[in-house]
């Protein structure tokens, strides 16, 4: 009871007060909040959007250069470590963590969304080019770029937590560089605090917008009333469930969750495979590959300072803050799951196979609406412009066994929300009990109840609350790029002295010459 004690510093203390406080200003006064929030991220998009992408861009290259040269043999662990989780088990726990309901969320509704607006002025919306961009689009939006930024945040954490034996907290892998100055202790607990109140205020509103989407759901399957008292009889059971997964630990609600979770997502995405036009499926699914890769780097630096639009700000460089601000989250808990992993298998676990489902579920079920609409009549992409979590359920309206589908994406969409913030709170625990593998239940319940309750002011307080408290936490991504630039050079500088180049020998002269 002492260690609990103790290791509930001022990082929880501090961080808790600041999510406290931004949660009533969002509750009470949610259109001042998100006036201020909006104005926070605009001018950190415009002023510093060509950071991002730079940065992302960047991580991409630097994770390559990692798997393909001799430190992708490094172990994240002890050489005789081996892997904690069968291969399933960790992809689906990736899956689930990091962008699962996320990918459920808009697997549609961002191809039918660049469909009805084109990415391009050049490109016609609502016509086949435009449908062929909007596909190549969300492939890379959904790609490595994004799962870059977890890949690198997760590698780190892991190298200091299981091969330098250190803690995982994100101030400490930068410890060799601030080394014993007398500003490290303060600086180490602001950027965790940084990470601790991002990581509540995105699962918070991430959990919240979910349950609209389940509301939603069960308003257009079952007539369920879509209204305040129904979303908080949902988010008390939800909570209530994510609570008791976060009891039983990692190896055992979070493993068996997640692989229900891959599993149901797999056999309604081959259910849709086949129901849908399975030939245009494919087609769509090898072209936007195709234009994925040819566009890769004009989309990665892709920027408007002569033509003007927010296009890219609004979808882009939106991707990206989000999945910086992230990243600690999303990072420290891949890292958790990855122990006994050689950085190869790692980055390509991380950086090919989770992009490679999000890519065929968005063919699958993306590539479905688009074809309804070119070829048999139906508005789809109309009505998802008019309310974007109507996506995945209008397209279901379409198909047969519409009931079904519908049943099992709420379903899905319920247990993707359970695992998020599940292990948000495991993360959230550890960040704020200095860092420790397996920190105490009852900080684990705290933030349990703190991240429900905090849903529930921001649910009554309506959608504004919701969609500006996301806002806010989305201003911690510009800091946190710096963090990261940081972390990844510490991090190869380390690489480097742990693991030098070998020699270079000199060939030895022949006799005679």
């Amino acid at each position: 009871m002492k260690k609990e004690k103790k290791s509930l510093g001022l990082v929880f203390y501090v961080s808790a007060a600041i999510i406290t406080v931004l949660v009533l200003i969002g509750a009470f006064l949610p259109a001042q909040f998100s006036a201020g929030a909006n104005a926070a991220f605009g001018f950190t998009t415009e002023s510093f959007g060509w950071l991002y992408l730079l940065a992302v861009f960047f991580f991409v290259l630097f994770l390559l250069f990692l798997a393909l040269t001799r430190y992708g043999r490094v172990r994240l662990g002890g050489d005789d470590d081996r892997p904690e989780y069968p291969f399933f088990t960790w992809i689906g726990m990736l899956f689930s963590a990091g962008f699962g309901v996320g990918l459920v969320f808009w697997g549609i509704a961002e191809p039918m969304s660049h469909f009805f607006t084109s990415p391009e002025a050049s490109t016609e919306p609502l016509t086949e080019q435009g449908a062929r961009l909007a596909m190549a689009y969300s492939f890379f939006h959904w790609g490595i770029s994004q799962w870059s930024v977890f890949a690198i945040v997760g590698l780190i954490i892991a190298y200091f937590q299981f091969r330098r034996k250190e803690n995982g907290l994100i101030s400490t892998s930068l410890s060799p560089m601030i080394k014993e100055r007398s500003y490290k202790k303060p600086l180490n607990q602001t950027i965790d605090i940084l990470a601790v109140i991002a990581t509540v205020m995105g699962v918070a509103t991430s959990v919240g917008l979910g349950v609209l989407q389940i509301n939603g759901g069960l308003n257009s399957v079952f007539d369920v009333p879509n209204n305040g008292t129904t979303q908080i009889i949902i988010m008390v059971v939800l909570t209530a469930l994510f609570i008791f997964s976060t009891t039983t630990g990692i190896d055992r609600g979070i493993k068996w969750l997640s692989n229900v979770n891959l599993g149901v997502a797999l056999l309604l995405m081959l259910f849709v495979f086949f129901a849908g036009p399975t030939i245009f499926i494919l087609e769509t699914f090898v072209l936007g590959l195709g234009d994925y890769l040819t566009n890769f780097v004009r989309y990665s630096l892709r920027l408007q300072p002569y033509q003007g639009g927010t296009w890219v700000n609004d979808w882009t460089i939106f991707y990206w803050a989000w999945a910086i601000a992230w990243s600690p989250f999303v990072g420290a808990f891949i890292a958790r799951v990855s122990k006994g992993r050689t950085i190869r298998e790692f980055i390509v676990g991380v950086l090919i196979v989770p992009p490679v489902i999000a890519i065929l579920w968005i063919a699958v079920f993306g590539g479905t609406a688009l074809h309804l609409d070119l070829f048999q009549g139906t508005n789809i992409a109309e009505a998802v412009n008019n309310d974007i979590t109507s996506a995945l359920f209008v397209t279901f309206n379409e198909l047969p066994l519409s009931l079904v589908l519908s049943i099992l994406a709420i379903s899905l969409i319920f247990t993707f929300l359970i695992t998020s913030a599940d292990s948000a709170t495991y993360i959230i625990s550890s960040m704020t009990t200095s860092g420790g593998l397996n920190p105490p239940l009852i900080v684990r319940i705290i933030w349990g109840i703190l991240i429900g309750a905090i849903t529930l002011v921001l649910l009554v307080a309506g959608e504004n609350g919701l969609e500006a408290l996301q806002t806010a936490s989305l201003v911690s991504a510009l800091p946190f790029t710096i963090i990261l630039i940081l972390m990844v050079y510490t991090l190869f500088s380390l690489l480097r002295k742990e693991f030098p180049a070998p020699p270079i020998r000199k060939a030895k002269k022949r006799s005679g010459e």
